[in-house]
């Protein structure tokens, strides 16, 4: 059996939960799928593949995948790799939406297959200045549940196909 890490990077959950999605998806689809922070995450030697997300903060990919891809760079390179984004508190539908700097360096850097974002989300109850300041006139959740799934369903197809 195939055996996928998703490792994420999120500071106030909603990352995390797109990372949930895309493990349910592989999961569906007859794969083994480990949802981690990435900061849990020493190597990735065990697995066959790897999705790895950050959430977007101030235009700034995640810390801790940015840490994971500097930790892990080589045996990244040598397993299909995809990556993702989510934070832009807009709706995205097919649209091509801006990829943090640090996520398109990693991508190059590892040969990651794919580097897609996704909308994020800002719960009006948010705390901390800046994301209390943002959720004033900025909260809601802009995450497509179905085209994360849509997207975890053509990486297991992938795999499953031995691409």
């Amino acid at each position: 059996m195939t055996k996928v890490l998703v490792a994420y990077g999120s500071r106030r959950g909603s990352t995390w939960e797109i990372a949930e999605w895309i493990g349910e998806v592989l999961g569906e689809e007859g794969l083994e799928a480990d949802v981690r922070a990435a900061a849990e995450v020493g190597d990735v030697g065990g697995y066959d593949a790897v999705v790895l997300g950050g959430a977007i903060y101030f235009g700034r990919w995640h810390h801790q995948a940015r840490t994971l891809v500097r930790r892990c760079a080589q045996r990244l390179a040598e397993r299909p790799v995809w990556l993702f984004s989510s934070g832009p508190l807009q709706a995205i539908g097919d649209r091509e939406a801006a990829v943090p700097r640090a996520a398109e360096r990693a991508r190059r850097r590892i040969g990651a297959r794919e580097n897609v974002v996704f909308g994020g989300c800002l719960r009006p109850d948010a705390k901390g200045f800046p994301a209390a300041t943002m959720a004033r006139t900025a909260a809601g959740d802009f995450r497509d549940r179905e085209r994360v799934r849509a997207w975890a369903r053509d990486i297991a197809y992938e795999l499953k196909a031995g691409r």
